[in-house]
């Protein structure tokens, strides 16, 4: 009777050892946990470090510094390298900014109640705004717009005449 429950103590103790080194071995791959059946349900990897059911030596050295294992057979990200954008040949022909054309952005030079309004944007273009009901906006307020096509028959003053859709303030 003793035989058998020293038989049993020894297993669980090589066990919880094989565990012990299992989980230490390598933080990259998963540790399997052996079933006490001994099925595991997966074809069993070799590993240097984990010890045999059959030897009972604590004494088992681990390794100073686990060698980084591969599971999937790629290489680990730390040695591959960044894809990086070759420098300019010289500056762009055409322009980068993806702008909407029928938006402008500026400021009101000549504002009111309306109905008309003159924008003047960064670039220095006047804009002579027509909007019916789009309230009162008083000169050096910046705006963001929405314009259309100019209104037939409508003298707004100075710039290219446009129709004022929406209006918006900004800063």
């Amino acid at each position: 009777m003793t035989t058998s429950l020293d038989r049993r103590l020894a297993a669980v103790l090589v066990l919880a050892l094989a565990l012990a080194l299992a989980g230490c071995a390598s933080p990259e791959k998963e540790a399997a946990v052996p079933d006490p059946t001994g099925s595991t349900g997966a074809a069993p990897e070799p590993s240097p470090t984990a010890p045999s059911p059959a030897v009972s030596s604590p004494a088992t050295p681990a390794p100073a510094t686990p060698a980084p294992a591969a599971s999937s057979g790629r290489p680990p990200l730390s040695t591959t390298d960044l894809p990086t954008l070759r420098p300019p040949t010289g500056p762009p022909r055409h322009p980068t900014d993806q702008r909407k054309p029928n938006v402008l952005a500026g400021r009101i030079s000549d504002g009111g109640a309306g109905p008309c309004y003159t924008l003047v944007t960064d670039d220095g273009q006047e804009h002579a705004l027509y909007g019916p009901d789009q309230g009162t906006w008083p000169a050096g307020t910046w705006v963001r717009v929405t314009v259309g096509p100019a209104p037939e028959g409508v003298a707004c003053g100075p710039g290219r005449l446009v129709g004022l859709l929406r209006i918006e303030r900004v800063a």
